[in-house]
């Protein structure tokens, strides 16, 4: 009895030590940061230029700090999300009724802004893993997906 008692508690902390531990580590795995060695235009511009020579589309560039000073938010550094569209992969993921929640995550953004250091930085997402998360098809295009990405800001890391 005192076996499987021990058993049982054994288990029950090795969930909430895994839970606790994922739940730590999550956002470090989910989203990428690095450095830029350009100024916030710049960097922007060579995402765009990146992600053009690839075949995507660069959908949109949106000042979200500018957005937030007009609705009453407080004055920002910058902050500037590139928007970017590969029609041949979100056509992949979209041809698939159990994938269109997928389009949540579409375009594919990656994020721009200076820091109080005076340093422009880039922000993006995991697409690799999140592809992993839904499995199947939308594990396969995020794959891509995350390269190509990764391409498109090698030249910050």
């Amino acid at each position: 009895m005192k076996t499987v008692m021990a058993m049982m508690v054994g288990a029950v902390v090795g969930v909430v030590v895994t839970a606790a531990v994922g739940w730590n580590v999550m956002p470090g795995m989910m989203l990428h940061e690095a450095v830029s060695p350009l100024s916030t235009a710049e960097t922007v511009d060579k995402i765009k230029e990146n992600a053009l020579s690839k075949g995507w589309v660069v959908s949109d560039v949106k000042p979200l700090h500018e957005s937030v000073k007009k609705h009453g938010g407080k004055d920002l550094k910058p902050v500037m999300l590139v928007n970017l569209c590969q029609a041949t992969h979100a056509s992949n993921i979209l041809e698939q009724d159990q994938n269109k929640k997928i389009s949540v995550f579409m375009p594919c953004t990656i994020s721009v802004y200076e820091k109080s250091d005076g340093k422009a930085y880039i922000g993006s997402m995991n697409a690799g893993l999140l592809g992993a998360m839904f499995g199947g098809k939308v594990a396969e295009v995020m794959k891509d997906v995350s390269a190509d990405q990764q391409s498109f800001i090698a030249f910050a890391k």
